[in-house]
C-alpha cells in the first residue's frame, strides 16, 4: 500500500471539523495513486526520461 491511512485521517477535515474515513476509501485512493504513478512512468519513458516529474501527472 502506497497511501498511509493515518495521514488520510489527519487530512480529512472540512474547516475545523474532522470527517470519518471508511475502510475502503484508503484502498480506493491507493488504487488511484498507483494508476497515476503508472501513467506518469509511461509518460516519462515516452519522453526518453527515467525520472518521473510533476509534469507527468
Amino acid at each position: 500500500m502506497i497511501v498511509v491511512k493515518a495521514k488520510i485521517k489527519q487530512y480529512a477535515k472540512l474547516g475545523d471539523k474532522s470527517l470519518r474515513v471508511s475502510e475502503d476509501f484508503a484502498d480506493a485512493l491507493d488504487e488511484k495513486v498507483k494508476e497515476m504513478v503508472s501513467n506518469a512512468c509511461a509518460r516519462a519513458l515516452k519522453n526518453s526520461r527515467t525520472t518521473i516529474m510533476p509534469r507527468d501527472i
